[in-house]
């Protein structure tokens, strides 16, 4: 394994000052290529090959717009690894300061690492400058500083949003740190379908769109990734951040796959419910603790000693 973990070899000798670490990609891109040979030399065979491990990724619709009154972010909550759903209801809005919001996709512990780390910053800034509010572009600048560090290997797409003392935001954030500056977007695998709702000739975005009308339309766009899109599914997160500072998150405010009514319908058959009875019983008996029947320690025996001060 010497040739996995010498330093020498594809890695930098300089010291790592916080942030991510990548330092194993030159190993890990060795026992990849070892794999994939072992596995040619087996000839398929399923016992002895290997197989690298996948991370679990968002898959994903996000989606942003600026209304009226503020944004209005929204996203699906299915996880995949590789095509497997690894998870139904997962969380993709993330909370960066209080007026500030952000929805990620790609890689999920990509996208909750980033969005942590930047919250924490946020948080320090705030502390530092006398519990001032937050300014959306200051988050946009520390998030596409760290993504461009990285060079786009933080898979992490993000849509930022938010309202300062300048009025509300809405930025999309790609993993190698590029931004925009737009009054509706979307990112994820199912970004080409909610793009289609929002830009819709009849029902899609215009200027100055009231909050029910700008609800309407969130929703509208995450459910065609939901609909259109292998890596989207389950159901639909919303966030309202308004002027006024007031924040509505909505959990799963719309379930378009909720199976409960469906399963209610269905008559399953009562042979198998172990009914009373049916195991029978051989012996009873019933023991008097040994501390009760001597008149065992109630509260009344307590005494309370108070404390020295």
């Amino acid at each position: 394994m010497s040739e996995f973990t010498n330093p020498s070899i594809g890695i930098d000798d300089l010291p790592v000052n916080g942030g991510f670490s990548f330092d194993h990609v030159h190993r890990n891109s060795l026992i990849e290529q070892q794999l994939s040979n072992n596995n040619n030399g087996n000839n398929g065979n399923a016992k002895s090959s290997s197989i690298v491990p996948l991370a679990t990724k968002t898959g994903t619709t996000i989606v942003g717009l600026v209304y009226s009154d503020g944004i209005i972010l929204g996203a699906d909550t299915r996880s995949t690894n590789d095509t497997t759903v690894a998870d139904k209801n997962c969380f993709k809005i993330h909370y960066i300061a209080p007026n500030i919001y952000c929805c990620g996709a790609g890689t999920a512990a990509d996208t909750e690492k980033t969005t942590e780390l930047i919250a924490s910053q946020m948080e320090l800034l705030r502390m530092n400058t006398g519990n001032a509010q937050s300014r959306v572009v200051t988050a946009c600048t520390l998030l596409k500083r760290m993504l461009f560090r990285y060079q786009g290997h933080v898979s992490a797409a993000l849509v930022l949003g938010g309202c300062d003392v300048h009025g509300p935001h809405l930025y999309q954030i790609y993993p190698h740190g590029s931004t925009g500056k737009l009054p509706y977007t979307t990112m994820g695998s199912g970004s080409l379908a909610a793009m289609a709702a929002f830009e819709s000739s009849e029902s899609g975005y215009k200027d100055d769109l009231e909050e029910e009308e700008a609800l309407e339309l969130v929703k509208r766009a995450v459910l065609a990734g939901v609909w259109n899109d292998l890596g989207s599914g389950s159901n639909v997160d919303t966030c309202i951040i308004r002027r006024d500072g007031t924040v509505v998150m909505g959990r799963n405010t719309v379930t378009p796959n909720e199976v409960g009514p469906l399963r209610a319908k269905v008559k399953r058959s009562d042979v198998l419910n172990m009914r009373v009875g049916t195991t029978a019983v051989l012996k009873e008996s019933f023991a008097r603790n040994k501390s009760s029947a001597i008149g065992g320690v109630t509260l009344a025996d307590v005494t309370v000693t108070p404390m020295e001060t």
